[in-house]
């Protein structure tokens, strides 16, 4: 493969790596709304005595629910979240690691690219002319 063949490849993949990495934030700060938003919830849960009563949003309609199951599914929620966000860490750890390994590639190749376009400097005479002395 020719080198500049090698440099639009290492490009594209580069670009595909930024485009992952850009993903995998994007759904990491989503998690952490929802981490922060049922973190909330499951404080408020704490400040409800046997007295209250916890409704659940079906659809368009407010459904009665037990607390102790909406505190269960909070519970469960919470820690999916925190899975979810303990795997998308690797993720980012190990695209990070792919994306500045690409980075690294391109610049040896666009060195090499450099090296082979710079001129190897003036032609020596392959025979010697006489030089006229006065």
């Amino acid at each position: 493969m020719s080198l500049q063949a090698r440099a639009q490849a290492a490009t594209t993949e580069y670009q595909k790596l930024q485009i992952d990495l850009q993903n995998a934030v994007e759904a990491r700060q989503r998690l952490d709304s929802q981490l922060q938003e049922n973190d909330m919830v499951k404080k408020e849960f704490a400040q409800l005595t046997s007295n209250n009563t916890v409704y659940k949003l079906v659809g368009p309609v407010l459904v009665q629910q037990d607390q102790s199951d909406a505190k269960s599914n909070v519970d469960t929620r919470l820690e999916f979240i925190r899975g979810e966000i303990k795997r998308l860490e690797s993720q980012l750890n190990e695209i990070g690691a792919k994306s500045e390994k690409k980075k690294s590639e391109l610049v040896e190749i666009q060195a090499e690219l450099q090296q082979q376009s710079q001129p190897r400097g003036p032609a020596l005479p392959t025979s010697a002319t006489p030089s006229i002395a006065a």
